[in-house]
């Protein structure tokens, strides 16, 4: 066996069962060797199609997700979502092939120094120069990935390594690196507190009903960042909402009031405190974006486990303060927040890919969350793009119904993937909000540049009948009353629905 045989072994052996790439010269004999194997590859039309595919992937279950390209084309595709990832702290395992080991630092065809691009968009990237230290290298990164998710992992496979037959495996043991050393000054901050408040992360989701069961006990409040809702069920009166840039009154009154702030799994961004409070207890397991004068570099599960709480009494204060978002239009025909508004009734339950830009922000106040993972979107990179090919990777993950709402322009940065989702013969239903122009860059444009619109319409395609050119049903509607009777049908996709929306300014944080 081979090294390439071998990785796909270890692929299996670990519970990784769905890849998604593309195929090319250098990264053959992987595929040469996954074609023997029980492992689902997906095919995409794009490099980054597949890396954004794995982060949804992931994002959705809470599994590794897995992409493999060929070597510099095909690699530097992926940049862009695996910076994605990156930033939002999604355990992507990518896997690219490279020219022979004697090329490297040449002017080779399709030579490029993969690992050092990659090093600043990955927690790690690797590059073995044999078998040996490739089978290291893959259980290693696999072991991270699960354990302590903090983003994507790179390994770079040179062909001829991949076809190395003269290789050790490796049995690995590692220990926590976990630094609890803060913890007894935060449990004297907890045991002092009377107006405790909970802000969860995307990393506190693992930990859902551990911390829900605690707030409820101790009646301790919870805001949430965008990638933590759902964490507490959106229904539940001690969830106050967002906080940050989206926060609502109550959230906000509550992070101004509180004498101990507990942020589990989040990375503290300015988009959730503009400034760091000296209460703040910071619970993460990525070392690199612990922040205040209360650190703690280790697990959710860890800390909720050691830490000690009691009953508080401040929720009755909370609630006399406006909890809700007050958006206008959400019965005007046909503004994009009462198109989104009637989609996310309809869906209350499903998971929503959503993408880069105004629908983003309707999207993201508009879904009530009764359970996590349910709102997916491209977080602090926010490039365009990102709907449709998550969905994909939501849906082989979950097996469910996945909801994307694009806007016209975020759905022309990937639409070739509409022939994966045909291939797949996937669930997903792609609403494609349609203004004709990219409408927040318009509006940032008039509100602080004071100009004119400027390369910010989009002449684009007949979109029902692009969909029919992949062998996809699709519907065009204008107006709410033909957009109620769409929704009341047993929609399955494949299926893509546009939606001929006004133009429409979203609040914008300042400039």
């Amino acid at each position: 066996m081979n090294v390439a045989g071998k990785m796909v072994e270890i692929l299996e052996e670990e519970g990784i069962l769905d890849v998604f790439g593309i195929p090319g010269e250098q990264i053959m004999p992987l595929y040469e060797a996954m074609s023997k194997s029980d492992i689902n590859h997906i095919l995409t039309r794009h490099e980054q199609a597949a890396a954004t595919a794995a982060d949804g992937y992931a994002r959705s279950s809470g599994k590794i997700g897995v992409c493999i390209t060929t070597a510099s084309p095909g690699a530097l595709n992926t940049t862009m979502p695996l910076a994605t990832a990156f930033k939002d702290n999604v355990p992507i395992l990518v896997l690219t092939g490279d020219n022979e080991l004697k090329y490297r630092g040449s002017d080779q065809f399709q030579t490029t120094p993969q690992v050092e691009m990659f090093r600043h968009i990955t927690r790690a990237s690797y590059n073995p120069l044999n078998g040996t230290e490739a089978m290291y290298m893959l259980r290693a990164s696999i072991y991270e990935l699960k354990n302590f998710p903090k983003g994507p992992i790179h390994i770079n496979l040179p062909k001829d390594v991949l076809l190395e037959e003269d290789f050790d495996d490796f049995d690995l043991c590692y220990l926590c690196e976990d630094d609890m050393s803060n913890m007894a000054r935060a449990q004297d901050l907890i045991d002092r507190a009377e107006r405790p408040l909970f802000i969860l992360g995307a990393g506190a989701i693992s930990e859902a009903q551990n911390i829900e069961e605690i707030a409820n006990k101790y009646q301790i409040p919870v805001t949430t960042t965008f990638h933590g809702k759902g964490t507490v069920p959106d229904d539940n009166p001690l969830n106050l909402g967002l906080c940050g840039i989206r926060d609502t009154a109550r959230a906000k009154y509550a992070l101004e009031n509180s004498d101990c702030i507990i942020g589990l799994g989040i990375k503290a961004s300015e988009r959730t405190l503009q400034e760091i409070p000296d209460n703040f207890i910071h619970v993460n397991i990525n070392r690199d974006v612990l922040v205040g004068d209360y650190p703690i570099h280790g697990k959710v599960s860890d800390f909720i486990a050691k830490a000690k709480f009691k009953p508080v009494d401040w929720m009755d204060e909370l609630l006399e303060i406006d909890g809700s978002y007050h958006i206008e239009g959400l019965d005007s025909d046909l503004k994009p927040q009462a198109a989104i508004k009637r989609i996310l009734e309809r869906f209350p339950n499903n998971i929503i890919a959503s993408d880069a830009g105004s629908h983003t922000t309707w999207t993201t106040l508009l879904k009530k969350s009764q359970k996590p993972r349910q709102l997916l979107f491209s977080g602090a990179m926010a490039p365009m793009g990102y709907g449709l090919p998550a969905a994909i990777g939501a849906a082989i993950a979950t097996g469910e119904k996945v909801v994307v709402i694009n806007g016209d322009g975020d759905f022309q940065m990937n639409l070739q993937e509409l022939a994966t989702l045909k291939q797949q013969d996937l669930d997903v239903i792609v609403f494609i909000l349609n203004n004709s122009e990219f409408g927040i860059i318009r509006q940032w444009q008039e509100s602080f540049y004071d100009m004119d619109p400027y390369q910010i319409e989009l002449n684009n395609p007949d979109f029902v009948k692009l969909a029919s050119s992949y062998g996809i049903d699709g519907v065009r509607v204008d107006n709410l009353d033909d957009l109620n009777i769409i929704l009341d049908k047993n929609l399955t996709g494949p299926l893509v629905i546009e939606v001929i929306v006004e133009r429409e300014d979203i609040p914008l944080p300042p400039a």
